[in-house]
């Protein structure tokens, strides 16, 4: 009969349970009961006092951590080091023929030599601030990758050219009001032009072990959208010293790139190419970039 009545206590307690909104979940140990009901916590201490009473009961209410969206993944200041170059396709005869280039006297004319950057003092360097990747399945095979940083490239020149946002041009004595480039008679230890722009990639992700970044093999592919907010010529001589020359020299403003991404376990290599030229007149160069990305996923 004391048995029969235990367990129909017990079934009572059971139905009040399910009555609730919220499960409850009943920890029994020889110390301590644990009850929770919805976000009410209720703890009664095992035991008793040495004045023979039961121990305290203690009760917390508070609402539950809600859980987080475990298909994001964020991934803060990702940095990319590479080499930045371009593909040269330009019409030099027709560049020097519109005054944009202007040739020193006694010089070959202009031609694709003069342009070229030196590989391995060309760098890029790009610093993601932020990059998240949205899981488009349950297992994280195929997801969404996309960010927001800064792409710095560095375009180091054999030739000593120099670059004019307007001004008197060198051995033609005439005033120009618009940008152009010409061979300086200096000899320069550092020339370069550098762009700086705000980008956005956008990429889809395949991943063969999304549940170790470490193994397997990862490949993305789509375009970054950039912003051209700084263009210079930084230049170095025994002549004239340190001289940084920060203008407008027909630049594009926005720049749309094909980029992809490859990692072989913790190794990742990336890469960008842009289908259109960088200038917006005379030259045709279309930048490229290949490189180490230094990244957890």
């Amino acid at each position: 009969m004391k048995k029969f009545t235990l367990l129909m206590a017990a079934a009572f307690i059971c139905q009040l349970g399910f009555a609730q909104n919220d499960s409850t979940i009943v920890v029994a140990t020889e110390k301590r009961d644990t009850i929770r009901i919805g976000n009410i916590l209720i703890i009664k201490k095992g035991g008793k006092n040495d004045d023979g009473n039961n121990k305290d009961v203690e009760v917390k209410m508070g609402r539950r951590q809600p859980k987080s969206n475990s298909r994001i993944s964020t991934n803060w200041f990702v940095v990319d080091l590479g080499f930045a170059n371009f593909s040269d396709n330009t019409d030099y005869a027709a560049a020097t023929a519109s005054g944009f280039l202007v040739n020193r006297p006694g010089t070959p004319e202009f031609s694709k030599s003069d342009f070229k950057a030196r590989t391995g003092k060309s760098i890029n360097v790009n610093i993601w601030i932020v990059m998240q990747k949205l899981a488009l399945e349950k297992k994280g095979h195929v997801n969404l990758k996309y960010g927001v940083g800064l792409e710095l490239n560095n375009y180091r020149f054999k030739a000593p050219l120099t670059f004019k946002e307007s001004g008197l041009k060198p051995y033609v004595g005439t005033q120009s009001g618009s940008p152009f480039i010409y061979e300086d008679s200096i000899s320069f230890g550092k020339n370069k032009l550098a762009a700086d722009y705000l980008t956005v990639p956008l990429m889809i992700n395949f991943a063969s072990n999304p549940g170790n970044n470490r193994k397997g093999i990862s490949l993305s592919a789509g375009v970054s959208a950039g912003y051209l907010y700084s263009q210079r010529n930084k230049q170095k001589s025994d002549a004239n010293g340190k001289d940084r020359n920060k203008g407008e020299y027909d630049m594009e403003r926005f720049k749309l790139s094909y980029i992809a991404e490859l990692g072989l376990g913790p190794v990742r290599l990336y890469g960008s190419y842009s289908p259109k030229s960088m200038f917006e007149h005379d030259l045709d160069m279309k930048p490229f970039t290949l490189g180490v990305r230094l990244s957890n996923w």
